[in-house]
């Protein structure tokens, strides 16, 4: 290969995590391929998406049309508020019941393992058990069992998984962070309470583990005015993704001119 393998590492944020289609559609118009994809949770639903086959005409209709009741499937709580099993099977419909290893591209998925408290990398099986596993936010979903683990969000241990990118091939490292914690006072909800708590801690944990300097371009789309628990601000949300990688088109394109002279 005459060019480097590009690699996007795409992150959590929630409802914000919709800005991955933005940079997804602005790399494809630079003509900028991407041949590996990592994603915690937000950003392994958008990857996988993407990963299986889903053109970026069809991703940005199922993003402006995607509503709430999608994944709203209440449960007693014991572990959890939310069952998952109505959202794994729009995971499951939308990747073509595809097993991550049937994938167009390489894809990483990252999830947490309850039990151990460590890092799970999905790279085959089933991409919407392990696609439930990363988007399971502790405490609002039952984690999702698989081969007798229980697992939940992958943010929560790798918010932005360069690193797994990096440990796939890639030459050069895209990297996506839409989650960062804002202060709001207007918190009123158990959901509230945790999906904050959730965004400190992992805004810490990022800055503990310098992801900035690790990836070769970092994209940070302007989302921080929008709720990641609200999914009613989609259109801009994918907007500031676009902006955001639009900014960074010039610095892609030389850190690729750069690879090929070295």
């Amino acid at each position: 290969m005459d060019r480097p393998k590009i690699g996007l590492a795409l992150g959590s944020g929630g409802a914000r995590g919709f800005s991955h289609l933005g940079v997804l559609k602005v790399l494809h118009d630079h003509g900028i391929p991407v041949d590996l994809i990592a994603g915690s949770s937000m950003g392994a639903l958008v990857g996988s998406f993407f990963a299986a086959g889903q053109t970026i005409d069809n991703l940005y209709k199922l993003a402006f049309t995607f509503k709430r009741k999608y994944y709203l499937d209440f449960t007693v709580p014991k572990m959890g508020f939310i069952q998952g099993r109505r959202i794994k099977e729009y995971i499951r419909l939308f990747t073509f019941g595809k097993t991550i290893d049937q994938f167009n591209l390489p894809m990483s998925i990252i999830a947490t393992d309850l039990y151990a408290g460590e890092k799970k990398i999905f790279t085959d099986g089933p991409a919407s058990e392990a696609v439930r596993a990363s988007i399971g936010i502790p405490g609002i979903f039952v984690p999702e069992r698989i081969n007798d683990r229980l697992y939940i969000d992958g943010g929560v241990m790798d918010r932005v998984p360069v690193s797994v990118v990096k440990s796939m091939g890639a030459d050069i490292v895209i990297a996506v962070d839409c989650a960062h914690f804002e202060a709001d006072p207007n918190i009123t909800s158990i959901y509230d309470v945790i999906i904050q708590s959730i965004d400190i801690m992992q805004d810490e944990l990022v800055t503990a583990m310098g992801v900035s300097s690790d990836a070769d371009v970092m994209i940070r789309p302007d989302v921080s005015k929008y709720s990641s628990r609200s999914f009613t601000n989609i259109q801009e949300i994918v907007t500031a993704g676009e902006t955001a990688a639009a900014s960074q088109i010039k610095q892609i394109q030389q850190r690729m001119a750069d690879w090929k002279e070295s």
